[in-house]
């Protein structure tokens, strides 16, 4: 098979980002000319629009290079970030905060401070665990155990809301990449930021984890400092992403495999920049979908709706089927 030229794969890349970003602008209850017409276009574009469009972007980003991660920290294709029971605990939060009408009152800022507050809890406990856990797949299945305890906790506290709060909270659930604030991107960005310095500094880490715990060792490679970095990395940007946009799901799982299916490589040097332009792409491409009706579909569903073909592609045809 003939290798590509990354950076012409880069370029295409991103090319691709941008006309998905022009295009998801356009989209919306009303087209550009009816905005234009009835002069709300600056307005809409730069007030509604384009703080979506970023959430996207910058949510999609995170996610996958939160996948990254873990798919080598786990050695396992499918490994999404929303394994470690981040997803969930933000969950809790969120719900508990919306059982107490005084507190739901506060609106959205409320439930995402509630969601980070409640993804950082797993986020403690995995990085505590990784340090006594050196096995990926031991690992892998606390995190799942961890997350049933916080859904089981989640669906207890729901029994007891009423039904206001219970509408707020299955709202909230369903995944928005609207209505976020300059703050909230600040934040998101930030998160992003962080997780990737982390990524690229353990980069060469990762790639000799992918190889198993034994050649890492081998090759010098400080295996509860790579994988406690990594499980920060991902805790933070999934926890940030969670708890402002809501459980979007899927993506971080394979957003991956697209990047290396595209640029031909498992480097990770590559696939991390990679990766942060596929994620990106899907979650514009989601939110295309939920905004080209007259009222906008959930973010979580519209992704799942991508992303979950891919995966049982990955599935028919093996753990390489999408990166050969």
């Amino acid at each position: 098979m003939a290798k590509r030229k990354p950076y012409l794969c880069f370029i295409a890349s991103a090319f691709c980002v941008v006309l998905l970003a022009c295009t998801d602008l356009c989209c919306g209850p009303l087209g550009l000319r009816e905005l234009v017409e009835e002069g709300l276009a600056r307005e809409i574009l730069l007030s509604v629009r384009l703080p979506r469009v970023l959430t996207a972007m910058l949510a999609g980003s995170c996610l996958a290079l939160s996948g990254v991660q873990m798919q080598a920290v786990f050695r396992n294709p499918l490994a999404d970030p929303h394994i470690m029971g981040i997803s969930a605990g933000a969950g809790t939060g969120a719900a508990t905060v919306l059982a107490s009408s005084a507190l739901a009152a506060g609106g959205r800022t409320f439930i995402a401070a509630s969601a980070f507050i409640g993804a950082m809890v797993p986020s403690v406990v995995m990085a505590t665990v990784s340090h006594r856990v050196r096995n990926g797949g031991t690992l892998l299945l606390f995190g799942v155990m961890m997350g049933f305890i916080f859904s089981a906790a989640t669906s207890l506290i729901a029994y007891g809301a009423d039904s206001e709060s219970l509408k707020m909270y299955y709202s909230w659930t369903a995944g928005s990449f609207s209505g976020r604030s300059a703050p909230d991107l600040w934040m998101m960005g930030a998160a992003l930021a962080a997780g990737l310095a982390i990524a690229l500094g353990t980069g060469k880490g990762l790639d000799a984890l992918m190889f198993g715990d034994s050649y890492a060792t081998l090759a010098g490679v400080p295996l509860k400092k790579t994988r406690t970095a990594a499980i920060l990395s991902c805790c933070l940007m999934t926890g940030a992403v969670t708890a402002f946009c809501g459980p979007v799901g899927f993506i971080g799982m394979t957003a991956p495999h697209v990047a290396r299916g595209i640029f031909r490589t498992t480097v990770h040097r590559s696939v991390i920049p990679a990766s942060l332009l596929t994620g990106a792409a899907m979650a514009l491409i989601a939110d295309i979908l939920g905004q080209i009706w007259s009222r906008p579909l959930p973010a979580g569903s519209t992704a799942a709706l991508i992303a979950i073909p891919l995966v049982l592609v990955m599935l028919i045809r093996g753990r390489n089927g999408i990166t050969a």
